[in-house]
């Protein structure tokens, strides 16, 4: 079950980014951040978020014999669909870390 509410998840938000880079690029996604604090503040939380991942992803590729550095550069230029695609793609180990 949690493969399958990755991939909905994967699917939607894919679909919206999809949506907002056509209309806006992806500067238009980014601006709004920089023009607020409210902006600010959710660009900070979503940075600090995802590092947080990174450092699990990088510890769980390691254990796992894969390489993290695609999925940290991926995770760096598309943000969440970096990190739902590592999920989705990860092999069940029998220790599950999540």
């Amino acid at each position: 079950m949690p493969r399958l509410i990755l991939f909905l998840t994967l699917a939607a938000f894919s679909g919206l980014t999809a949506v907002a880079l056509w209309q806006h690029g992806y500067w238009g996604i980014l601006a709004p951040h920089f023009q607020s604090t409210g902006g600010g503040q959710v660009l900070a939380d979503l940075v600090i978020a995802l590092s947080l991942f990174l450092v699990w992803m990088w510890r769980d590729a390691r254990a796992t014999g894969r390489n993290p550095w695609p999925w940290i550069a991926l995770t760096a230029v598309a943000g969440s669909i970096g990190a739902l695609l590592y999920l989705l793609l990860r092999k069940p180990s029998a220790r599950a870390t999540w």
